[in-house]
């Protein structure tokens, strides 16, 4: 873990419900994210998507710079774009206090990592679904953190794979002290407390946040169901990879 890194106590004292902007409503994005505070969320989440790695386009330094304004909260920003080299300081300058790259798109991301870092930024690391931990373990000492995917990113509607468990778990067993370890992809109060007992410290939520009323009940429920999935015998032990 990088001095000074936003994201130092995460791993000790997680698990972290992580709300994705991504499910938010646009045009009140202000007042989403003072709801989401008011409910208690200590990070956000933003999912930044090219066209070209990921079938869909989403958002990029205009709503970062908007969401820099709008709070003091940590933003987590998950780069799911090819060259990535290409925009770490734009990013980096708009406010992003976590960065995390794909593996796919960039194999050997040593030096990446270390610009993020050398800006004051969290540096991560994404894998996807087909992509198995090995690809990225050699790299681990050059993290803050891990991004599981459980589904594939850009395409909606998809069904949580419970092969992510696996993945975090082995990581779990190989990650430096303070290493934070992530996973976004299907979280809802079926698959949380599970992914919680794998060793996720950051779940990242889209619409089993968003998608609800009442933010603060759903940060309340949500992080229950995570911590109970800590303890042996509850939820999380239910849900295996297969």
């Amino acid at each position: 873990m990088s001095s000074g890194s936003p994201f130092a106590d995460l791993a000790a004292n997680g698990p972290w419900i992580a709300p994705s902007l991504l499910a938010c409503d646009f045009g009140r994005l202000n007042e989403e994210i003072a709801r989401a505070e008011e409910a208690g969320v200590r990070i956000l989440h933003l999912d930044v998507m090219d066209g070209r790695f990921v079938p869909n386009i989403s958002f990029g330094f205009p709503i970062l710079d908007a969401a820099r304004r709008a709070t003091r909260l940590p933003l987590d920003v998950h780069l799911m774009i090819e060259e990535p080299d290409r925009y770490i300081d734009r990013f980096c300058d708009a406010g992003a206090d976590a960065l995390t790259i794909h593996i796919e798109c960039s194999p050997d991301p040593g030096d990446i990592l270390s610009r993020i870092r050398q800006r004051g930024v969290a540096a991560g690391l994404s894998l996807n679904p087909p992509t198995p931990v090995a690809a990225l373990e050699s790299h681990l000492d050059d993290c803050d953190q891990v991004l599981v995917m459980s589904v594939m990113p850009g395409f909606g509607g998809q069904e949580f794979d419970a092969a992510a468990l696996g993945k975090l778990r082995r990581l779990r067993g190989l990650r430096p002290t303070g290493l934070v370890l992530s996973i976004d992809g299907g979280i809802n109060e079926e698959t949380i407390g599970a992914t919680a007992e794998a060793g996720a410290d950051l779940l990242v939520a889209g619409t089993a946040f968003f998608g609800y009323p009442d933010y603060q009940e759903r940060h309340v429920r949500l992080g229950e169901l995570a911590r109970n999935g800590r303890q042996p015998g509850k939820e999380g032990q239910g849900m295996t990879a297969g």
